[in-house]
């Protein structure tokens, strides 16, 4: 699977967020050599997990690999790549997206209740062509049917 992708050349869809220092093109990241286990710390790791956060400039991650980057990461990046958009996933949000960064990083989560535990909603981003205006949807999970975990996994223990 690809580490990240463009729509229509303006819009960056990545999992994580945004790297570790400034000056990094689309060009680089495509360069990166993706056929491995994530490294701990670089380009790689950067886009997988990093996460936005209010204040400007970068901090270390509470999760321990990646960084938080602000709103003015957010802004040097697309400049740079003369995009308008980064969207994103790797965190729950109650209402199964968040909007930040004066509109410029997005945040869409489409597990609802995460881990039947969370209580939030799931969305998806849709963009009519031409247009990259961002159309969200969201929705609340579904009951599970009455079937007890991994039951379904029984008849594939003996394989």
């Amino acid at each position: 699977m690809p580490l990240c992708a463009t729509i229509d050349s303006s819009i960056f869809i990545v999992h994580g967020g945004l790297a570790a220092e400034d000056g990094v093109t689309l060009d680089d990241i495509n360069k990166v050599y993706r056929f491995r286990e994530p490294p701990e710390s670089g380009l790689m790791s950067d886009l997988l997990w990093s996460d936005p956060q209010p204040a400007p400039g970068r901090q270390p991650s509470k999760r321990g690999v990646g960084l938080s980057f602000g709103p003015d990461v957010t802004a040097r990046f697309l400049d740079l790549n003369k995009l308008k958009m980064v969207v994103r996933s790797h965190e729950v949000k109650e209402e199964g997206y968040s909007v930040e960064h004066d509109g410029k990083c997005v945040t869409v989560f489409s597990a609802p209740n995460y881990c039947d535990q969370m209580g939030n909603k799931g969305a998806f981003i849709r963009f009519c062509h031409g247009e990259n205006e961002p159309v969200y949807t969201q929705f609340e999970a579904a009951p599970h049917p009455p079937i007890k975990p991994m039951a379904y996994a029984r008849n594939m223990m003996g394989l």
